[in-house]
């Protein structure tokens, strides 16, 4: 019932208020002035809340600004110098600058649009991958550890040393210079190698 009672009053006086509002003899309140009552330098929690915290005070600096209704004088002068200019200038030639500076606004879109494209294509070039890392780190296993590489040698290949090799000739003519003595206590199957080339038995030829 207290409940009941108090919105029934609120009621009443809203009422009251839009009578009073809606007669003729109440003049518009957009024509009323808005005069401060509260200045203080200090800062406001509530002005800042409700303003968004684009006014934290409301002193006597930023009231003329707030509920100013009207430009600046230096506006006001600058707005009447645009529209006297305006009003000098034809129809044709007005449609003429018109046409001219919506020339000049879209090539300069289309320019910034493609400045836009290119840099996008740019950075997915940039970030495109060029090369497989599966088949990059098969590369370095091959050549740093011999991952992958076969032992059987071709045939001829004992006999024939790639020329273009730093020291092969050396290396041949050490080889073929060198008496071939059989090692004691080595198994049969063992055979002596000199730089990575296999020697012969023992009263068998030399064969580099």
């Amino acid at each position: 019932p207290s409940v009941l009672d108090s919105f029934a009053l609120l009621s009443g006086q809203l009422n009251t208020l839009n009578k009073v509002l809606k007669h003729e003899k109440t003049p518009l309140l957009r024509n009323q002035v808005i005069i401060p009552l509260v200045l203080s330098p200090d800062r406001d929690e509530e002005i800042m809340r409700q303003t968004e915290g684009r006014v934290p005070v409301f002193s006597h600096e930023v009231v003329p600004d707030h509920l100013r209704t009207k430009p600046d004088p230096e506006v006001e002068e600058q707005e009447k110098q645009l529209i006297t200019d305006a009003a000098r200038i034809s129809p044709d030639a007005a449609q003429k600058q018109i046409q001219s500076l919506n020339k000049m606004c879209s090539n300069l879109l289309e320019k910034i649009s493609k400045e836009e494209r290119e840099s996008e294509s740019g950075g997915l070039r940039q970030n495109k991958q060029t090369f497989n890392p599966a088949d990059t780190n098969a590369l370095v296993a091959a050549v740093a550890f011999g991952k992958g590489l076969s032992n059987r040698r071709p045939a001829g290949s004992g006999a024939s040393v790639q020329s273009g090799q730093p020291g092969a000739g050396a290396i041949i003519a050490g080889a073929s210079g060198i008496q071939q003595v059989p090692m004691t206590g080595a198994p049969a199957q063992q055979q002596p190698m000199l730089a990575g080339v296999q020697m012969a038995p023992a009263g068998q030829p030399g064969k580099v």
